[in-house]
């Protein structure tokens, strides 16, 4: 069965930190361009971070430039983002997602997973 399974999801305060990973199972990473989207409630889902499947090369939202980092361990079949210094606007359902090209970050992808919920919230 091919998937992908998102976790480290929660509740976090503002200012904190989480870090989400992404497991394929199914299928390899390595032509895979892979990113991270965000659904708040009432929004449309939007990139917040994507790389690429071959030179690595990256992409980020501007909002979380220099907060977050996207990584990929191709030998574990998993992707990361690593958020710090979260802020409440940024609570919403975050999404992994592939597509079998270099790369994208928009909304249109050959697997998804079902989502991992952050909230940042005092």
């Amino acid at each position: 069965q091919l998937q992908l399974v998102e976790s480290g999801g929660g509740l976090v305060q503002p200012g904190g930190s989480l870090r989400l990973s992404c497991t394929a199972s199914g299928f390899t990473l390595d032509y895979y361009a892979m990113g991270w989207f965000r659904q708040a409630p009432g929004k449309e889902r939007e990139g917040v971070s994507c790389i690429s499947s071959g030179d690595g090369s990256t992409y980020y939202k501007d909002s979380v430039k220099g907060r977050f980092t996207i990584s990929r361990d191709n030998a574990k079949n998993t992707v990361y983002l690593q958020m710090n210094s979260l802020k409440p606007e940024e609570t919403g359902v975050y999404y992994c997602a592939a597509r079998r090209a270099f790369r994208f970050c928009v909304p249109r992808a050959d697997y998804w997973g079902k989502g991992t919920l952050v909230t940042v919230s005092s």
